[in-house]
């Protein structure tokens, strides 16, 4: 008879000590990469791209959901996620002459992500690689490296290279603008990282620990934030969690929310938080079960050094919480069922 494997202890998952480290991955990246995303900046600011496209998959993609609304809410720079398989698979020629590529991977191995990366170079676009593996086939391909200093992540659920993705992309945002003030935040955020990783999210663990399925929502650059958590419901909980922004879940899944339906709420604290946190007390009239991470919220938040590094705190603070859950769920989060750390899609 098979028994059961016993699951780890909270502290001792692999997610969770991965995921505290993500403060100090942070500040040792920004000290280590700033040269070269100063030198990137400066071309960028020189000779500017008429707009960015954005490749990756999985928890990367969420990242790249980030560099567009900070791209373009910061600089003004339309960004796009440009969909791997329209390079893999359909061979599609694009026209990218003078754009910014900009590929997110912690790996560097995935063959779409290869082959878009290599046509985009070719299409005469400037390819910047956000990788953790410095030595991968897409760091030797890119024109530009931005290495994400993660270091080795065993878990399979990404915490720690995820954060260090939007990190770069942050940095990368401020040295472009120039912006003094989000650059001064920068220096700030490890220390609210901090701060985050001790939140009390057990509201969320105990809540949720018999659930079925739920809405996670955000809007703007809290929509990454939305997007991480639900995937990370779904692969380490075993819990179905849809994403949306919570101006697009008005436009029909909206309908489902009824009296005990669960409902994750990340209210950005900028121009778009106090509609999304309209729509969570509508939903509470409702019945619903609502979370909400803000500042007067259930999830507290730690307080953050700028409105666009708000999402890496809300993240930080969930992952703690979301490696709970898995564990009272009867779930290891580190060995989601069907699931490898590196997935290599064509």
């Amino acid at each position: 008879m098979n028994m059961p494997l016993a699951l780890p202890a909270e502290t001792e998952t692999l997610m969770h000590q991965e995921a505290a480290q993500a403060a100090d991955v942070v500040a040792a990246q920004f000290a280590r990469n700033r040269d070269a995303v100063a030198a990137l900046a400066a071309r960028l600011r020189t000779s500017p791209p008429p707009f960015v496209a954005t490749c990756a998959r999985g928890s990367s993609d969420h990242a790249a959901t980030y560099a567009k609304y900070l791209f373009e809410t910061q600089l003004g720079v339309v960004t796009a996620s440009l969909s791997p398989s329209v390079g893999s698979v359909y061979a599609a020629p694009l026209r990218l002459r003078g754009a910014l590529f900009v590929a997110i991977s912690q790996s560097g191995k995935s063959p779409d992500l290869l082959r878009n990366a290599e046509a985009a170079r070719s299409a005469g676009a400037h390819v910047v690689a956000l990788v953790n593996v410095e030595d991968s086939p897409l760091a030797q391909l890119a024109d530009t490296v931005i290495p994400l200093g993660a270091g080795p992540e065993r878990s399979v659920a990404a915490t720690k290279s995820y954060l260090a993705s939007l990190a770069a992309i942050a940095q990368l945002a401020a040295h472009w603008k120039g912006d003094e003030a989000l650059l001064a935040a920068l220096d700030r955020l490890p220390g609210a990282l901090r701060a985050a990783w001790d939140a009390d999210w057990s509201p969320l663990a105990d809540g949720l620990a018999g659930a079925h399925n739920l809405f996670v929502l955000g809007r703007g650059l809290g929509l990454a934030a939305a997007q991480e958590a639900a995937l990370k419901f779904k692969e380490t909980c075993g819990l179905h969690a849809e994403a949306y922004s919570s101006a697009e879940v008005k436009h029909g899944p909206m309908a489902l929310v009824g009296a005990g339906f669960p409902v994750l709420v990340f209210a950005q604290p900028d121009e778009t938080g106090e509609g999304t946190l309209a729509l969570a007390r509508e939903f509470r009239a409702r019945g619903a079960q609502v979370w909400t991470a803000a500042g007067q919220g259930e999830l507290p938040l730690a307080p953050a050094p700028h409105p666009a590094l708000a999402p890496l705190l809300a993240i930080q603070s969930f992952y703690r919480a979301i490696n709970a859950l898995a564990l009272r769920r009867g779930h290891n989060p580190d060995l989601p069922p069907h699931l490898n750390k590196v997935t290599e899609t064509v």
